[in-house]
């Protein structure tokens, strides 16, 4: 399955829900005529265009569904795997494909829809498709050079085309239900039907409000993580939506740890399993000053797949640490934003625990209790905690080494 977040389908079950989807999707081709070879080919004959209906219509929705997801921060789509785009490979091997159609009858997939209701030339089709791929395979060599020519990356259209991913996803719905209305035309010249491309009947009329309905709302299914991006690059908006008071606070308590607070958890570190931090520092910054159970991270680690397992876990704070509270109030916004809870961030920052901890002069003004006391504990931690920190090695462990997209595609 798709890389969801959360992770809703396992491993396991994967296998199970592409089984069930599998059937039902033989089950539907099958239904909508795809194991018959004379309503395949009538694409190119121009007297049945279902084939181009169907997905046409499969690709729209898939294309609407996945803008849409990846705006609610359902999919990871740095998993999502886009195939490399090799220009005489297409264009050559799509002749060939479009040969093959036209002569056997079948594309890959509804050869086998075909063949699982007893059809025997979609049988010889399949025999035909393996010893296709039997001379394509032990003949790579020689072929290696054209399949690899004029390697264009892994391209995205709307990008292509220097336009929005909105702009385009309503431009090709639009173009879908243009292209309907213009196939009906065909169909009933070649057929020599006398009567009107499009009727107001029930599903001509579903048909019509379901594709504008899917148009428009293309537009409300901006990319999120721009619009995060873009949300927390205003300075005075961070400050104010994460909030600037003291850290002693206690109705700001929830969102803000302080230096000596987090001294404590550093210097317990046994005791300390409710936190966990979230370094958004630079490798070198972490090489300097490791932090015990940290895990590096980026902005863009934020929106993938895999730190929704730890940003998740119950009856934990997660801590995230910067060089500067601004950064930290940025992460934190995003990470709210995308639905996490449970963020506190580092008063000052390393830049401020440095200051106050690492590098204090004692306070030789102090005359109260309190002040005394700070000007003890401070000491202290001055002392202890470089020889705690000498123990940690920063973590080889990344949330940016997620797993790979996986290769595939039709």
């Amino acid at each position: 399955m798709g890389p969801l977040v959360p992770d809703i389908i396992s491993g396991n079950l994967n296998y199970i829900v592409a089984l069930v989807i599998g059937v039902l999707f033989g089950a539907i081709l099958e239904q909508a005529g795809f194991s018959t070879s004379k309503k395949l080919v009538g694409l190119f004959y121009g007297y049945d265009f279902t084939v181009l209906r169907v997905f046409f219509t499969a690709g729209v929705v898939a294309m609407v569904g996945i803008i849409a997801f990846n705006h609610y921060g359902l999919i990871d789509m740095s998993l999502v795997f886009i195939n490399p785009f090799f220009l005489w490979s297409a264009i050559i091997g799509g002749l060939i494909m479009g040969l093959g159609f036209v002569v056997g009858g079948f594309c890959p997939g509804t050869s086998v829809c075909a063949a699982a209701i007893g059809k025997i030339d979609a049988m010889v089709f399949i025999g035909g498709a393996f010893i296709g791929v039997l001379i394509f395979a032990e003949g790579y060599p020689m072929f290696e050079g054209l399949y690899k020519s004029a390697n264009l990356g892994n391209p995205q259209l709307f990008e292509t085309l220097g336009i929005s991913q909105t702009l385009f996803a309503f431009i090709i719905v639009i173009f879908a239900l243009l292209s309907f209305y213009a196939t009906n035309i065909i169909e009933n010249k070649v057929n020599k039907i006398n009567q009107p491309a499009i009727k107001t009947t029930p599903y001509f009329t579903s048909v019509l409000v379901v594709g504008v309905v899917m148009a428009l709302s293309s537009f409300f299914f901006t990319d999120r993580k721009a619009d995060l991006i873009e949300l927390v690059s205003d300075d005075n908006y961070v400050m104010k939506s994460w909030g600037n008071k003291k850290c002693t606070d206690e109705s700001h308590s929830e969102q803000m740890m302080c230096t000596d607070e987090f001294v404590l958890c550093l210097k317990k570190l046994m005791e300390c399993n409710k936190f966990h931090i979230f370094d958004f520092r630079s490798e070198k910054d972490r090489m300097e000053l490791p932090l015990p159970k940290s895990t590096p991270m980026t902005t863009d680690d934020l929106f993938s797949k895999e730190p929704n397992k730890l940003l998740k876990i119950l009856h934990r704070n997660n801590i995230f640490i910067a060089n500067d509270e601004l950064t930290e109030k940025r992460m934190a916004i995003i990470a709210t934003e995308l639905g996490y809870k449970r963020i506190k961030i580092l008063r000052g920052g390393m830049d401020a625990f440095k200051k106050d901890i690492l590098e204090y002069q004692p306070n030789p003004n102090a005359t109260t209790l309190a002040e005394k006391n700070k000007d003890k504990f401070r000491m202290q931690a001055k002392a202890i905690l470089p020889e705690i920190l000498k123990k940690y090695k920063p973590s080889d462990k990344k949330v940016s080494d997620k797993p790979k997209r996986v290769l595939g595609g039709c």
